[in-house]
């Protein structure tokens, strides 16, 4: 019902986009903020993200992989071109990252799951 949907926490709150939206981050601070998320999916997110259904566990693995390769490309981008990290890429990492611990370990790491559409799309629109 949707009284229940108002007071369920992991429904009203975005890991990815509340407070600080994506969307507003400046272009100098993408290169720095894109290498965070793709670390914090690889580290954080895809390790949790184990479900009872064996077909969705080797879809999850399966963009794990993807987001491994990715972030090994990045890195060598970083390290070429020094991807400038300024106070607000740092500063929307860190609510990202309070918006995950905020949340127990498997509920945080299948809503980051699920909000891969909102990082996707700001990747796409900002590149």
């Amino acid at each position: 019902s949707p009284v229940q949907q108002a007071r369920d926490p992991i429904r009203t709150l975005s890991i990815l986009s509340y407070p600080h939206s994506l969307h507003k981050v400046k272009s100098s601070d993408r290169c720095c903020i894109t290498h965070h998320l793709f670390d914090f999916y690889v580290d954080k997110v895809f390790k949790h993200c184990k479900t009872e259904d064996s077909y969705v566990n080797r879809k999850i693995s399966s963009i794990a992989n993807s987001f491994l390769s990715v972030k090994r490309k990045l890195e060598q981008c970083h390290e070429e071109n020094k991807c400038l990290c300024g106070e607000e890429s740092t500063e929307k990492f860190k609510q990202i990252l309070a918006n995950y611990e905020g949340l127990n370990v498997t509920s945080a790491a299948i809503k980051s799951l699920g909000e891969l559409d909102i990082l996707l799309d700001w990747m796409e629109k900002s590149h």
